[in-house]
């Protein structure tokens, strides 16, 4: 299956990008909002604070990839955080999230980026498996912590 990528711009239709984050939202337990995922992206695209980009197969949409842009202050370099995967379940298993993985490893090369990085739930074993075939390592030196607002 060949699988084409496509980074998206602000003046981008954006339906099917929201169409797939609002079910990456829902895959995080967050209730379905189509208008609120539109208006996330869209503003994100807007303020060029974000690289999207869609995986499309066989005539569908079936990949999604967010990275926000951010900087390591120890290794005094940028850095891409890649905040947002999803791949549609029927589509999972064919090499759609290895082909976005390797774009977002594309991206971070082309501006000089020390590395990226990425989060997901410990629960999500798949991905986590998907994410160390494709190379990525599991960081044992920090711990990440949050404080909700």
């Amino acid at each position: 299956m060949s699988t084409t990528l496509r980074r998206l711009t602000a003046s981008d239709d954006l339906n099917e990008a929201t169409r797939l984050f609002d079910l990456y939202r829902q895959f995080y337990e967050q209730p379905s909002d189509p208008e609120a995922a539109h208006r996330f992206l869209a503003a994100r695209l807007a303020k060029a604070e974000s690289a999207v980009y869609l995986a499309e197969a066989e005539g569908r949409v079936l990949g999604f990839m967010q990275l926000y842009p951010a900087f390591c202050s120890i290794a005094v370099a940028p850095i891409w955080i890649l905040n947002d995967l999803f791949v549609l379940p029927e589509a999972r298993g064919r090499g759609i999230a290895a082909s976005l993985l390797d774009e977002a490893k594309r991206l971070g090369r082309s501006n000089g980026s020390a590395y990226l990085m990425l989060s997901t739930a410990h629960t999500n074993t798949r991905a986590q498996a998907v994410y160390e075939e494709n190379g990525w390592e599991l960081d044992e030196v920090y711990r990440v912590y949050t404080f909700g607002l």
